[in-house]
């Protein structure tokens, strides 16, 4: 998929995206944001906010930040910040794969249901390293492949078909971390019968963004 079709497929679902994925996946965000361990005064990045469901878990004494592709979802995301006055949440249109964001700008970032869903997962995983900080932690929420061949098969053969729907369910969680400096410190599965893969990593990348730090 390239962009234009993932923005047009998402914008498609924009109207729905609650009533299918709101409370089905609820656990698995509450369980992301809490895990995040937040202290008062630090900045989140959230790529691919949505309809930012996951935004009234945050705590109000930290600046939230989600960036989106399709402006459909911004547009429901931007009437629940309004509903909710989540003052310390901005909005903003981004490409994930290239964000306008400075090196080492954010102390922690979440994709839930994104790294699946994009044309290049590799670019976003880097960028997502990019602006965070060293020691920094990094939460993917995800469907990632299990490592049982039958399920696998399965997997593979479905990818194709749901990819028309927006996401590819063949990509393992150890192909997404392959040549990053992330180190993963916590795994857990969520959500109904525990598909989903919530994992926290530290970035380890070095203070000039290159290598491992000390």
């Amino acid at each position: 998929m390239d962009a234009a079709k993932v923005e047009r497929v998402y914008t498609n679902y924009a109207r729905v995206y609650d009533h299918i994925f709101g409370k089905i996946f609820h656990d698995g965000r509450e369980h992301a944001v809490r895990l995040l361990n937040l202290s008062p005064g630090e900045r989140i990045l959230e790529v691919g906010v949505g309809t930012g469901l996951a935004l009234p878990c945050y705590p109000r004494s930290c600046e939230v930040v989600g960036v989106d592709l399709s402006e459909g979802m911004l547009a429901k995301c931007r009437e629940r910040v309004r509903e909710l006055r989540l003052e310390h949440v901005s909005l903003m249109k981004m490409d994930a794969s290239a964000m306008e964001f400075e090196e080492d700008s954010f102390d922690a970032v979440m994709a839930a249901y994104v790294v699946t869903a994009v044309p290049d997962y590799r670019k976003v995983m880097l960028e997502m390293i990019r602006v965070c900080k060293p020691g920094g932690r990094i939460i993917l929420l995800n469907h990632f492949s299990n490592g049982n061949p039958v399920i696998n098969a399965i997997e593979k053969m479905l990818s194709p078909f749901c990819k028309h729907l927006g996401w590819r369910t063949d990509l393992s969680l150890a192909t997404v971390l392959d040549g990053t400096h992330l180190t993963v410190i916590h795994k857990q599965k969520v959500n109904p019968l525990r598909f989903w893969h919530l994992v926290k990593c530290v970035n380890e990348k070095s203070s000039n963004g290159n290598g491992h730090s000390a």
